[in-house]
């Protein structure tokens, strides 16, 4: 007797993904409505037209994250790379879209109204990262068919370290998800009129659900239709913001007045010796190679690498990337631009109260409505897109890298599976508790990014080419690397300074002790490890075997 289509493995995963789907819906309407009703009981001012065009483009990504891409992840690996079957031009849209996140946009209006031009690093920064990532980190990750950016690091050295290597990993996408969550919050605050707290809890539910169900395939797909909410809401902006401040030329014409000597890209050469720059010369640069080789050695870069079809198509989608997130910064450096030129006294406001909250200000005085509120959605769209990648991305180390050899090293797919799922519920709350609760996230999220830079970044070079790096090189320059950066301090967590770095202004080290303590760390795996070969033999670069069994 031949088993009937519901008994058989795909009828039963049909199945489950149908249940998926009608659990998934009716939540997801459930909490909208619940929304509504609590908006419209306790919001003030609630701009409804707006509210109401956020549902929609949230129940467009819920649909496309939940439903649609859900089918595709029957299996552990779809959920953690796709089943390496991602083509071309949607790794191309997912890579874009996490890095042109809420904070990015928001960040870069921001650093363009408050700082200048020439602090606004974070565009070119990231893409000469995804340039230089593509070109020399991309096509060795994909060939070697890793799961994880901590792989390597398990293979040449060994389970325990890539535990303890984890966590600055963890850190950096935790506190990133947050960050994104704090931006959505201010923004949504002043254009939708809903408390910031809500606006936190609706975006984190519908991400960590969406996630939840179909993984990598669902942050993927759910990125394509980011991107293009991004451009189009992005791009609708900026004319009318230049025109209501007299157009482009007279905008930059103010601009470029006010502020006198950081409208360049860079500093000048001599900037040392010149009277508005001194110290912050070396600040600057330090910060420039903090984004562009930190920028590197995140698993949310790496995932979308190895969800590749193969190595070229993992090479060329970073490469594109990175000019794709240059050139989706214009608008935000626009916006900025429009925001310092602006007259706000005759919006009869004063205009905004910290230099974070620009963005929202020309977007909702400065376009007309309907355009605003589709500005909103690409907000929106772009927090979403980047939350959804770090939660997945720390999920899937936590599984991997640190379930899988040591809490239970002989687990099978559906196993992986039910780290991964758990991992998204507990690390989607967590960002979201840390969103609600800390004043500095940004600065905590600046801090895991040094560390990733300072830390990570030998880790990773060394583990792929350098063959004679081992596990006491490893160590040595973690404990070197960490020792140099903590030893400059951090002023926002109350951390003093007790290396005697020079360079200190107003408590703050301007000396580049985060790329000292980079390069230290590297020059430290490479010389103990040739110091101790004979005692701890190099592991060569191999795939990871594994007996994880799929489903």
């Amino acid at each position: 007797m031949q088993p009937q289509p519901s008994e058989t493995p795909e009828g039963k995963q049909d199945k489950k993904n149908k249940n998926y789907e009608k659990a998934g819906t009716f939540g997801f309407l459930g909490l909208l409505l619940g929304v509504a009703v609590y908006v419209g009981f306790t919001g003030n001012n609630v701009n409804w037209g707006a509210l109401i065009f956020m549902f929609i483009a949230y129940a467009i990504i819920f649909y496309i994250g939940s439903i649609t891409a859900g089918k595709k992840s029957d299996s552990a690996k779809d959920m953690m790379v796709a089943g390496r079957a991602m083509p071309l031009w949607i790794a191309m849209f997912t890579m874009t879209a996490t890095w042109v996140g809420g904070g990015y946009i928001a960040g870069t209006a921001e650093s363009t109204f408050a700082s200048g031009i020439v602090w606004v690093q974070a565009p070119w920064g990231f893409g000469l990262s995804l340039i230089i990532g593509g070109v020399f980190y991309a096509r060795k990750m994909r060939r070697y068919e890793f799961t994880t950016m901590l792989d390597p690091l398990e293979v040449r050295f060994g389970k325990k370290v890539t535990g303890v290597l984890y966590l600055p990993a963890l850190l950096g996408e935790l506190f990133w998800s947050a960050a994104i969550l704090v931006a959505l919050g201010s923004t949504f605050g002043l254009i939708l009129g809903i408390d910031f707290t809500t606006s936190i809890i609706v975006s984190a539910l519908i991400a960590v659900a969406y996630t939840f169900v179909g993984g990598m395939w669902s942050v993927a797909l759910t990125d394509v239709a980011q991107i293009i909410m991004i451009i189009v809401g992005m791009f609708l902006v900026v004319p009318f913001a230049l025109a209501e401040v007299g157009g482009l030329g007279q905008a930059w014409g103010a601009y470029k007045e006010g502020m006198a000597g950081f409208t360049n890209l860079i500093p000048p050469l001599d900037g040392w010796n010149h009277p508005d720059w001194g110290n912050q010369y070396f600040y600057w640069w330090d910060s420039a190679l903090l984004l562009i080789f930190g920028g590197i050695p995140w698993q949310v870069y790496f995932q979308r690498v190895l969800s590749s079809k193969n190595e070229n198509t993992a090479m060329w989608l970073s490469i594109a990337a990175g000019v794709f997130c240059i050139i989706l910064a214009v608008p935000a450096i626009m916006l900025g631009v429009a925001g310092f030129s602006a007259d706000w006294a005759s919006y009869g406001i004063e205009g905004p109260a910290a230099s974070s909250d620009i963005l929202a200000y020309v977007i909702n005085y400065m376009a007309p409505y309907l355009v605003a509120i589709v500005a909103l959605g690409a907000v929106a769209a772009a927090v979403m897109s980047s939350m959804d990648s770090s939660i997945l991305s720390a999920s899937s180390m936590a599984a991997w890298n640190i379930y899988r050899p040591l809490i239970k090293p002989k687990a099978e797919g559906k196993d992986i599976k039910r780290a991964i799922r758990i991992s998204i519920i507990l690390i989607g709350l967590a960002a979201t508790m840390v969103a609600l609760n800390i004043d500095s996230v940004y600065t905590l999220w600046y801090l895991c990014a040094d560390l990733v830079y300072c830390v990570l970044f030998p880790q990773l070079t060394t583990a792929l080419f350098d063959k004679k790096a081992n596990t006491y090189g490893a160590l040595a320059g973690f404990g070197v690397s960490f020792f140099l950066r903590i030893g400059g301090g951090e002023p926002a967590l109350g951390l003093p300074a007790f290396l005697p770095y020079p360079m200190v202004e107003d408590g703050v080290v301007l000396f580049p002790f985060r790329t000292l303590a980079m390069v230290a760390g590297l020059l430290t795996i490479i010389i103990v490890s040739r110091l101790t070969q004979k005692s701890c033999p190099p592991q060569p670069l191999r795939k990871l075997k594994t007996e994880m069994a799929e489903e």
